[in-house]
């Protein structure tokens, strides 16, 4: 129960750093996530932890990016800006 409390309801996962990146790899292949929140047992440290053994692992196997396409969550996405409601239609952006 106390471990269960201590996920508050989300999966737990703990062992080496290969053990962590093997479970994650297998949930993303397998369409059963499509993103994980990282909620160490303790901050900063334990998110550092796995920063720094966790994700070196996950990019080298292609399963976590170097940098962002864009500069902004939108340009990282690919969407158009859209259009000002409160702009002058001449002055929107498209």
């Amino acid at each position: 129960m106390q471990r269960l409390a201590g996920a508050r309801g989300h999966w737990v996962i703990a062992g080496t750093p290969e053990k962590i990146a093997d479970n994650i790899q297998t949930w993303f292949e397998n369409g059963a996530a499509d993103g994980f929140n990282v909620m160490p047992p303790w901050l900063p440290g334990g998110f550092d932890i796995f920063a720094e053994q966790v994700v070196p692992i996950l990019r080298k196997r292609g399963l976590f990016r170097d940098d962002y396409t864009g500069k902004t969550l939108r340009e990282h996405y690919g969407l158009k800006r859209p259009a000002s409601v409160f702009a002058h239609p001449a002055q929107a952006i498209a």
